[in-house]
């Protein structure tokens, strides 16, 4: 009985750490990026002042440990920080979530103490990081790299290239990952930490994107470039564990932004629909605009449900490759669609730039592509389903 008496907690209930860092997600959004959004939309370049800011927020280092100059925080709050960024600009919320769900959480989990000595407090208070895995032929087949790395005794030297890498142009801190014995295939795969002024490295090519155009997405060239022994992170030949344990982690933080997306998207309608008259009254108060409305919170509700439920196993040290995979399919697919929707109740208003819909629906077209495309989520599912 007394079990029977206990009450769980509503998934969507936070923490009174979780509330205060939600809030002051949103409060910065709205008050800081807000003002600049469609400038640097237009600019394809984050605002310089802004980056500072996301670090003096403890928005950069969420996670880290306050003995690493972090926030001490949960992999939970950086999952509500991030979605209460997009929610007003998924470029910022991309910028942010690539250092917290993936490069910190790589250094997190994989760092020796000596290279969580050294990079940990940088990434927390004022160096941004890059997570370099993709090349030109290696999308979805992640593994078939050809970038490669050579044992030259007191340190590695790296030749190769890296497309579509986010935070590139702004990042002084890169997640490398090369193949050290091609003839192994996925088991030469290692992880290395590339500093920017390291000889051979350079960020050249930036992407003209149809969304999240404020973030920078670069290729990476790796010119004989020279890296220490000691900047392997985890171990020789373990890269791929290294990528794919991250990778499940940031597929939760692009659920986030994609909810996010849809949430901002959803915002924008309601107001409008509101304030729009048609036929001597609000649009609003039509039936079918209510549906619509109505159908959209509620697919953006079953996506926050699947994020949430995927970043509290994480939490926990329980299984959530599933449920990462569903969430960030979902969430995906739902941002979408609200997105599209805004646009259509919108109207004429809706396609010009000077309304927000336009590119809401813009942004949210990334979340079916990077981190994994739709089609690799619904394999991984299914492979689950079928063990």
């Amino acid at each position: 009985m007394e079990q029977l008496d206990q009450k769980m907690s509503p998934l969507t209930t936070l923490s009174e750490d979780e509330k205060m860092l939600q809030d002051a997600a949103r409060d910065f959004a709205e008050s800081a990026i807000k003002p600049k959004v469609r400038e640097m939309d237009e600019q394809a370049k984050l605002d310089p002042d802004l980056i500072q800011q996301f670090f003096d927020m403890g928005l950069m280092g969420v996670e880290i440990p306050e003995t690493y100059s972090g926030g001490g925080g949960s992999f939970f709050m950086s999952i509500v920080a991030i979605e209460q960024i997009s929610r007003v600009d998924a470029s910022a919320g991309v910028f942010m979530d690539v250092q917290n769900t993936l490069v910190n959480n790589a250094f997190l989990n994989w760092a020796d103490d000596e290279q969580k000595q050294r990079y940990l407090p940088q990434l927390a208070t004022e160096k941004v990081g890059a997570y370099c895995l993709s090349e030109a032929g290696s999308g979805s087949d992640a593994f078939a790299l050809k970038t490669t790395a050579s044992d030259e005794g007191d340190h590695f030297v790296i030749n190769g290239s890296k497309l579509w890498i986010t935070n590139a142009n702004e990042a002084d801190i890169f997640l490398v990952f090369a193949n050290i014995n091609p003839d192994a295939g996925y088991k030469g795969i290692t992880a290395f930490i590339v500093e920017r002024d390291f000889e051979g490295f350079s960020v050249s090519k930036k992407e003209n994107k149809l969304g999240i155009r404020a973030s920078s997405t670069c290729e990476i060239l790796l010119e004989d470039c020279k890296v220490p022994k000691e900047n392997v992170l985890g171990e020789v030949g373990k890269g791929y564990k290294v990528a794919i344990e991250t990778l499940n982690e940031g597929r939760i933080g692009i659920g986030a932004q994609m909810i996010g997306i849809a949430q901002g998207a959803l915002d924008s309608a309601l107001d409008y629909t509101k304030e729009r008259k048609q036929f001597g009254k609000a649009i609003s108060e039509f039936q079918g605009v209510q549906f619509q409305l109505a159908k959209m919170a509620t697919d953006i509700e079953t996506a926050r449900l699947l994020v949430y439920n995927a970043a509290r196993l994480k939490e926990n040290g329980q299984d959530f490759l599933k449920e990462a995979a569903m969430a960030k399919y979902h969430s995906s697919e739902v941002a979408e669609t609200v997105t599209s929707q805004a646009i259509d109740l919108f109207g004429g208003y809706g396609y010009v730039k000077e309304y927000p819909v336009e590119k809401y629906y813009r942004d949210a077209k990334i979340g079916k592509i990077y981190e994994g495309t739709s089609n690799m989520q619904l394999n991984t599912i299914s492979k689950l389903l079928l063990k």
